[in-house]
């Protein structure tokens, strides 16, 4: 991160000073982390420079939100394969593709942990898990005929629970 703090000059005279401070982010961190640089800020007469502190913010992911050290990842599945199961295949942090097979219904609450494939936990020394949700994609009302909803009125049981 680059820095400019105020700085007395060998001449006497305050000067602006740009400075680069390194800071190495540990996979795994957690937002809110706080990185201190101690005496980095500005040097004035007959002061004690400040510290400069970092917080670290979580940067959204396209694929993943973050849960503590585990991670969360929506498949998105038509109600076809909501009903009758299939095969997906659910992308890694380290880039790698894992098939799942899922062989029972799938509904909205339906969740599937990978244990091992989440974050780094730097005080645990484990990694967390990659928790797999479901979005159903229902057809469009339009394009159901009444024949198709007739047949799945036959087909599906009609109890409310």
């Amino acid at each position: 991160m680059k820095i400019t703090r105020r700085v007395m000059g060998p001449d006497g005279k305050m000067r602006k000073e740009d400075k680069v401070l390194t800071i190495n982010v540990k996979p795994g961190w957690k937002a809110g982390t706080k990185i201190t640089f101690q005496k980095e800020g500005d040097q004035l007469p007959g002061k004690i420079p400040a510290d400069i502190v970092f917080i670290i913010r979580d940067k959204p992911h396209p694929h993943f939100v973050r849960q503590g050290s585990d991670i969360r990842y929506t498949a998105k599945v038509n109600l076809t394969q909501a009903l009758t199961g299939c095969r997906i295949e659910v992308p890694t942090l380290s880039g790698e593709r894992i098939n799942i097979t899922i062989d029972e219904v799938i509904n909205p609450t339906t969740t599937k942990r990978i244990k091992g494939q989440g974050l780094p936990s730097p005080k645990e020394g484990k990694r967390g898990d990659l928790i797999v949700g479901f979005d159903i994609k229902f057809p469009e009302p339009h394009k159901l005929t009444s024949e198709t909803k007739s047949l799945l009125k036959d087909l599906l049981p009609q109890s409310v629970y």
